[in-house]
């Protein structure tokens, strides 16, 4: 494990093998799928993350990381996701959700008690931004921080907050009074007035979310993030570094998917032949692979450009809409083809399907990604 905690950007090869070598041991068919049927989160995975250096890998240098480019961050992302998209979204919300925005809009106070725990494995932060009344309008936020002496009071509710139980620290937006823009707070998830309820979902069972009240919780001022009313740009910089990191991972669970169906097609038998000489099959397969690739060169791209530090207000959206369609494409039309086989509960492709369904909307609309390639183009 020592030789994962030296990596550095010419090390790809060995990320690679150690990534494998993770997935063999620790993300087998049958453990995924008991995990999955037990409703079991994966927060055991993080400290072993930590060991092997993939919580810090895309992380600078500076800050405890390693360097490695976004794009081969990407390609972590894709080999867990491949395996289980639960994995590969773990590791996600620890470093866009914790690690990025700290680095990025924390205090040296913050980086310093903080950021260690987070690159060992040994604290989570979620993201409660989504509301009753706030989700694709995030600037539609109501939860108040009002003052109260050197520090904040907050009220309110957030809603479908993945993690919130078992995160340390909830990485929160609020209208600040007084003010015409929103605040982000880190909040310590054992402060008084903070209640919680699970919500039960269709899929992605390893992923808890939560309803989250806030009732005059009292927080000092240092556990602020970022500017008074410059929220938004902190939680709109985490959000890119997510939707990449997402799209990775849509794609790695859309690659399995789409393999999935290619080796029922060449074993079911209907006619006297395997199902994948019927010319409705093969061209059904064949558009599943296009949208593959074609979402694939456009995460590439993403990658590209946040490694050479570029602008990706166009780009990002882009995709993430691509690489989400494309995983219920493939997923919808991977069902069509396992047919009672994909719809029986000891079948990967009914777990694929079903959880696909959340990501064309979770982290942001497939609407709203248009709306913001729309407004890039001066619309």
């Amino acid at each position: 494990m020592k030789q994962a905690l030296e990596w550095g950007e010419g090390d790809v090869a060995q990320v690679h093998e150690t990534v494998n070598r993770f997935c063999e041991r620790r993300l087998t068919a049958v453990e995924v799928r008991r995990r999955d049927e037990a409703h079991e989160p994966p927060y055991d995975l993080l400290p072993e993350f930590a060991e092997l250096g993939l919580i810090r890998a895309p992380l600078p240098i500076e800050h405890g990381g390693f360097g490695l480019p976004w794009g081969q961050f990407c390609l972590i992302q894709r080999r867990l996701a491949y395996n289980a998209y639960f994995a590969a979204s773990i590791l996600n919300r620890v470093v866009t959700f914790g690690a990025i925005p700290i680095i990025r809009f924390g205090t040296k106070r913050q980086r310093e008690n903080i950021l260690p725990r987070l690159l060992d494995g040994k604290a989570l932060v979620c993201l409660a931004l989504t509301e009753p009344g706030a989700g694709s309008d995030a600037k539609g936020v109501r939860t108040l921080a009002r003052r109260k002496g050197d520090g904040w009071c907050l009220s309110g509710r957030k809603t479908w907050i993945s993690d919130a139980a078992d995160s340390n620290y909830l990485l929160t937006l609020c209208r600040t009074e007084g003010e015409t823009g929103l605040t982000a707070f880190l909040v310590d998830r054992e402060i008084a007035g903070i209640a919680m309820t699970s919500l039960g979902k269709v899929g992605n069972h390893c992923m808890p979310s939560w309803d989250i009240g806030l009732d005059d919780v009292l927080i000092s001022d240092e556990c602020r993030l970022g500017p008074i009313g410059e929220g938004f740009s902190v939680i709109d910089s985490a959000l890119s570094f997510s939707r990449a990191s997402m799209a990775a991972s849509a794609l790695g669970t859309a690659r399995a998917a789409f393999d999935l169906a290619v080796s029922h097609a060449r074993e079911r038998e209907q006619f006297g032949r395997p199902i994948g000489h019927f010319q409705v099959i093969r061209h059904r397969l064949a558009d599943m692979k296009f949208e593959i690739v074609k979402a694939e060169l456009l995460v590439e791209e993403l990658a590209r450009r946040i490694d050479k530090g570029e602008s990706v207000a166009e780009i990002a959206p882009m995709a993430k809409l691509a690489s989400t369609e494309t995983l219920r494409f493939v997923t919808e039309h991977g069902m069509q083809i396992l047919a009672s086989a994909g719809y029986a509960l000891e079948s990967p492709m009914q777990r694929y399907w079903r959880d696909a369904r959340l990501y064309t909307f979770g982290e942001g609309t497939s609407e709203i990604q248009r709306e913001i390639i729309a407004k890039t183009i001066g619309l």
